[in-house]
């Protein structure tokens, strides 16, 4: 063993004399009291200084930087609770607005959950998890707390298909809240109509729409949407009126299914009443 570390040193005498004569030096110049060594070492310690502030961000910039990765995901992790903590909140007011309606329903209501949904302008439908097995029927009315949102126009053991409000098959018989003036309310593809309303009747933007008594399928006093535009066109009877619905298609999750099925003696005289007179 040291017989190598002698030939290492033998090997490499030069860079063992030179740094032994650097330690050497610099013993000299610390004990060494004169006035320019002490001038020499106070420039020495000076420079040292500056070098020093000049590259102690290194390891602060690492340092940051770390810390900002940190706080960045926890910036995430508090973004994502308060998206899920908003998230229940709307939950909560929409589950609340529902019970709201469970409780003045003067109908058995069966509360469904939207699985699927179809908006394709003028046959817009959803799917329901609710079916035969629960006792729905087609032709049953579905609503909301929002007030009117189609009819049942399908049914298998587990689910059902209902044609929305916004359906081009879909019509309901409906009343201005305000002036009692009738109408029937239709999609046609774009907008939804208050049809048959002659122009001398009292309709005005801000009206609200209900379900009237002469509609079959649906109870009265369901809301339907709002009046946002009357005008009228030379040449005909009636005013076109346009109505805002109270629904919103886009974000239904969940509905009530009512369990109130058409008067069909009702429906058969007055189908038959009818073709009689269009004969």
């Amino acid at each position: 063993m040291l017989e190598r570390i002698y030939h290492l040193v033998i090997f490499f005498k030069e860079y063992v004399v030179l740094s032994g004569l650097i330690v050497l030096s610099l013993i000299m110049l610390v004990l060494n009291d004169n006035t320019q060594v002490r001038r020499l070492r106070t420039m020495a310690t000076v420079t040292l200084g500056v070098v020093q502030e000049q590259v102690s961000f290194i390891p602060s910039y690492f340092s940051l930087r770390s810390e900002n990765d940190i706080l960045r995901s926890q910036n995430i992790q508090l973004a994502d609770e308060v998206s899920k903590l908003r998230d229940a909140r709307l939950e909560n007011i929409r589950l609340r607005n529902l019970l709201e309606l469970k409780e003045r329903a003067t109908h058995t209501l069966i509360s469904a959950n939207v699985v699927s949904k179809s908006l394709t302008l003028s046959r817009n439908t959803l799917t329901l998890d609710m079916g035969e097995a629960d006792g729905v029927r087609p032709q049953m009315p579905v609503v909301n707390e929002a007030g009117v949102v189609g009819i049942v126009v399908s049914t298998s053991e587990n689910y059902s298909i209902v044609n929305l409000l916004l359906n081009t098959t879909f019509r309901v018989s409906a009343k201005v809240e305000r002036s009692r003036v009738d109408g029937i309310v239709a999609w046609d593809g774009e907008r939804l109509l208050l049809k048959n309303v002659v122009k001398t009747l009292d309709v005005v933007p801000g009206d609200v729409i209900l379900t009237s008594e002469y509609s079959s399928t649906f109870p009265p006093n369901i809301r339907i949407g709002v009046v946002s535009e009357v005008s009228e066109e030379l040449g005909t009877l009636f005013k076109t009126i346009v109505i805002t619905p109270s629904i919103d298609a886009v974000r239904l999750e969940e509905v009530f299914i009512v369990v109130r099925l058409p008067d069909l003696e009702r429906d058969s005289l007055e189908k038959e009443t009818a073709r009689k007179f269009s004969k």
